[in-house]
Parts: C-alpha cells; structure tokens; sequence
C-alpha cells in the first residue's frame, strides 16, 4: 500500500469516526429534549431538616457533609459493571432484616444448612446431611434486586426450615464465593443462575461428531475469566482423530496461554484416569454442546452413577438434549460435578464490543499498540491486534472467535 493510499485509509476512517461521534451527539440531545422535565434532585445519605428558616449559622449543620450533590447511576465500564453485580450475586438471596435475624435462622432447631442438588419446576432437592429434603422457596425470597431470574441454584448453600414430612422450606441463600450464568430464556436483559460455589469450569468439546466448535470454546472461556472461574479444556471422543497433527496444532493456543487441557475418548479409555485426577475434590461444572459427551465423561469417570446419554442427529449432526437441568454428582474421590443442559449459543450478557479484548490474553498485550485508542481491531487501519496475526504471534482461530463473538456484542 502505498503512502497516499494508506493516509487516505486514515482519513476515512477519522471522517467515519467524526460522524459517529456526532450522530451519538445529535440522539443524546435529542433524548434529551424528549425527557420529561422532572426535578433531578440528588440523592441524600441522610434527611436533612426541614425547618432550615430558623437556623442561624449553617456552620452548625454539620449533617450537611453526608449530601451528595452528584450521583452517577450508570456504571462506566465493563469492570465497574461486573464488581456492581457480584456485590449483589455473592450475597444471599433474601437479606435478612438484622444480624440478629439472621442468626436466628441458624440457631433456630427447625432449621438445617444444606446444599442444593438439582432444581426442577420451582422444587429443590436440598442434600442435608445424609439425608435429601424435596423443599419449596419461601414466597418473599426476591430476585429483583439481583438481576437473576432465580433465587437458588444448584450447589447454593441455604437455610431449610424442616416441616417434619420429609420436606421443607428454604428460607435462605447463603453468600456465593463464585457462580455460572447464562441470559434468561425469556427475559433476556435477566440472567439465570446455572450453578454456584463451583471450583472450576470444565469445558467439554468433541474432536468430531459434532465438529469441535472453537468460538463456543471461546465464549466458555471467556465466562470463565468475567466469572474469576478456573478453566479446564477437554476434548472427547479423540477415536475420531485422524491427523494428530491437526488436533496438537488446533489445542496449542490454549496450551500456550496455560489452560490444562485433557484428551478423552469414552470408547477407548484414553484420558479417562488424567481426568478423574482433574475432577478429585473439586467441585467442578461441565459445559458444553449437547452431544459432545459430557454425560458419558461423567459415566466414564465415576461409573457407578449411570447417567442419560444421547446419539447424533445424523441429520444435523448434533445432539439431543438429555440434560434438561444443572445436576450434582459426587464423586467417590472427594468433590462433585455439576452436569448442565447443552448449550447451542452461550450468551454474554452486560459485555460490550470495546471490553471483550480484555478477556482473551493473548490478543490484549498486542492492543497496546494500536494506532487508535478505541481500535475494534476490525479493518482500522495501523491496528498492532490484525498485525500480530498476520506475523504468528496470535492465531488465526482466536482472532477468528474474536471477530464472529464481537459481532454479536452491544457498542
């Protein structure tokens, strides 16, 4: 390219960015002539007296240092957004009105800690002890406040109140040190809860039959990473391989980046006993596509349990959902596994377009030396992410998961 044709790269690209810019202006003004014209007044920390009129010296309101004239309500960024949900997400579900209250739920000789095994219509099954509770949810336990369409999942730790039946009520949610969760099904600005308190993500992908799909690959990993969840990558069904090569070549990014990674073949036994090491007294969860064989994984690794599998659609070479809901399995090492429902598109809800190359290591350092600050890594020109591409320092399966995952994020 030549230095006239690379300066009038330049100079559309700044032209486009300009009328951007500006049309975000013009919607803004806009918007904001349409406002209604109610008071914005700020919000206080504490109520300040009505009766001002009568005092004298307004040195004496000493109260008047806790106002806050400005509120931002908003969060900035993707980092600021993600420590404002975890305050919520990693607290209980229902709060307790008092600390006393709260230990009453403890003390109380009706009520038992438990742990949540599976979830099914409204219904859990709560493991107390060496006993299982089929509990109902106490009516005011909100999800509104959290952003979550339920207020317990599998692997929560909860307060059960015994009705004497064999059943019980759960009355609370206990703190969560770490959680998985995907956009609602139907309310998709929510999201569900799939599982908490889980040591590491285990992501499950087959060599073929369905083909290894390295974006879906990269989205987990990426939920792993907003999550602070450790992440194992396993490939199954490796019987299938027939260019060693390919597959070595296919895994070393991740290699390189540090991911532990497993390959596993429930027809030959390859991988099973590395993996059974992985999963001792961890309690980790299992993603991945329907049909890659996360179930026969689990059946391999600790045989007793006997799980639902399920065959290829030979159609569309896919499978058929035989997990409908999060189920726990202990194990009989130590630890347990959490198997999920297969997921065809794994969402990336509250991520946006400029904070996703924050979650992929290896593209970020290059980042740094872009031309322009807010560079897509698109077609802009002077972009360092494109050119360590180009020269091998990033692979090209990354980048490519970069670009088909950016598409589908918000501005």
């Amino acid at each position: 390219m030549s230095s006239k044709d690379k300066q009038d790269q330049i100079d559309r690209y700044v032209k486009g960015m300009n009328k951007s810019t500006r049309r975000q202006q013009l919607q803004k003004a806009n918007k904001k002539m349409r406002r209604n014209q109610a008071s914005k007044k700020a919000r206080r920390k504490d109520w300040i007296p009505g009766n001002l009129d009568v005092v004298d010296d307004w040195d004496e309101l000493e109260e008047w240092d806790d106002y806050e004239d400005s509120e931002r309500i908003m969060p900035r960024d993707e980092g600021e957004r993600r420590r404002a949900v975890e305050s919520v997400a990693f607290q209980p579900a229902a709060k307790a009105e008092a600390d006393e209250g709260e230990t009453a739920f403890i003390d109380d000789e009706d009520t038992l800690t438990g742990m949540v095994v599976e979830v099914s219509k409204g219904l859990f099954r709560v493991q107390v002890d060496d006993q299982t509770l089929l509990c109902s949810l106490r009516g005011n336990l909100s999800v509104t406040e959290t952003g979550f369409t339920n207020a317990a999942a599998v692997g929560d730790q909860v307060i059960v109140r015994v009705d004497g039946a064999g059943g019980g009520v759960i009355e609370a949610v206990l703190p969560r040190r770490s959680l998985l969760a995907r956009p609602d099904t139907f309310y998709s600005h929510l999201q569900q809860i799939i599982v908490a308190n889980v040591d590491q993500l285990l992501v499950v992908s087959s060599w073929r039959e369905p083909h290894i799909w390295l974006e879906l690959v990269d989205r987990y990993l990426i939920v792993a990473e907003r999550n602070h969840i450790p992440a194992v990558l396993c490939v199954n069904k490796i019987d299938l391989l027939q260019d060693p090569a390919e597959l070595a070549a296919t895994l070393r990014p991740y290699r390189d980046l540090g991911y532990t990674v497993v390959v596993t073949s429930t027809v030959t036994g390859a991988g099973i006993e590395q993996l059974r090491a992985l999963l001792a007294d961890q309690t980790t969860v299992l993603a991945g596509l329907s049909g890659v064989g996360k179930s026969s994984l689990i059946s391999a690794a600790e045989p007793g349990l006997n799980l639902r599998t399920s065959h290829i659609s030979d159609k569309r070479q896919e499978g058929r959902h035989t997990t409908t809901q999060a189920t726990w399995h202990p194990l009989a090492a130590g630890g347990a596994v959490v198997d999920t429902p297969g997921i065809r598109e794994f969402g990336l809800s509250g991520l946006y377009q400029a904070d996703l190359i924050g979650f992929m290591p290896d593209l970020e350092p290059h980042a740094a030396g872009c031309r322009f600050n807010n560079c897509l890594h698109m077609d802009e020109p002077d972009c360092a992410v494109r050119a360590a591409v180009e020269n091998g320092q990033v692979a090209a399966s990354r980048y490519d998961s970069y670009k088909q995952i950016l598409s589908t994020l918000p501005a």
